[in-house]
């Protein structure tokens, strides 16, 4: 079977389309969909349908699609066997800015050490758009909140969404609770909303920022009450729950994707290295390990 067709089927499968498949394989388009077109002559059956939105993986793209990782994964491990390394690369890398203080003040130091050739852009937006981003092309790892299921994300874990108020401030104070939320499209801003509803809270959208610091100002002054996890509470603010009356808020799942295709040392290396760190963050429950998939 030629990795070459692999290589470009897995890819248009986790990028869920034809163009920003090619934009990460440096490739048109329509070499793109012949390269396809070539691999499911080769397979005798359909492997993916094209819809007006997306591309979707037939049952028989489904079954080949582990194989095809599979076989994939060998081929880089004796590339990488054999010595041919890449170094001094460039990383396009995106996560939240609250991810980012979480993780990269202890990732960042460890990895330039094993790799200080290795340039690291980072950009930091809010989950959704990052995911958007990477199904075009556009970047090579992002670290998320998912939103809804894809085929490139890896499930790292869950974390609790809390309830979050300056110190001295009791939501009993308020007659209609002051927000202060992303912007529509955020899962912390959908999940506040419902469980507000269902209590059927009064609450009004005070401040809304995408930026952390947009949202924490109003908190830390107790002017509003937000939803965080826990790792991202502001200074001089607590967490409240149902003892104070307010719904609980469930959890959210923290995905990790990674550019399709190829991987070098440097972006295995450093996933590796993000992966371990959310993993073993406190408040991380991390989830059951599987079998592996052939």
């Amino acid at each position: 079977m030629d990795t070459v067709l692999l290589r470009t089927f897995v890819t248009v499968a986790e990028c869920q389309g034809f163009s920003a498949a090619g934009k990460v394989l440096h490739r048109t388009q329509s070499a793109v969909s012949l390269q396809i077109k070539r691999l499911e002559d080769q397979m005798g059956q359909s492997l993916l349908e094209r819809t007006s939105r997306s591309v979707l993986l037939t049952a028989p793209g489904e079954r080949l699609l582990p194989y095809a990782r599979h076989m994939l994964k060998l081929e880089d491990e004796a590339r990488s066997a054999m010595g041919k390394t890449q170094r001094g690369e460039l990383i396009r890398f995106a996560t939240s800015e609250e991810q980012a203080a979480a993780y990269l003040p202890a990732l960042l130091p460890r990895y330039a050490e094993r790799f200080p050739d290795t340039r690291l852009e980072i950009q930091c937006d809010m989950s959704a758009s990052l995911v958007k981003g990477f199904q075009e092309g556009l970047l090579d790892v992002v670290l998320s909140i998912r939103h809804q299921p894809t085929q490139s994300g890896q499930l790292l874990g869950w974390e609790p969404m809390v309830w979050v108020v300056a110190e001295g401030i009791s939501p009993a104070d308020w007659a209609t609770l002051p927000l202060a939320l992303n912007p529509e499209g955020c899962i912390f801003r959908a999940h506040a909303l419902s469980a507000l509803g269902r209590q059927e809270r009064l609450w009004e959208v005070h401040y809304s920022s995408q930026s952390p610091t947009g949202i924490n100002l109003p908190v830390q002054a107790g002017l509003a009450m937000t939803v965080k996890t826990p790792r991202s509470i502001p200074e001089g603010c607590r967490i409240v729950g149902e003892a104070e009356g307010l719904p609980p808020l469930g959890q959210v799942e923290i995905e990790l994707h990674r550019r399709p295709g190829h991987a070098s040392d440097a972006i295995e290396a450093f996933c590796e290295e993000l992966e371990h760190l959310v993993i073993d963050h406190d408040g991380v429950a991390a989830p059951e390990p599987r079998e592996a998939t052939p």
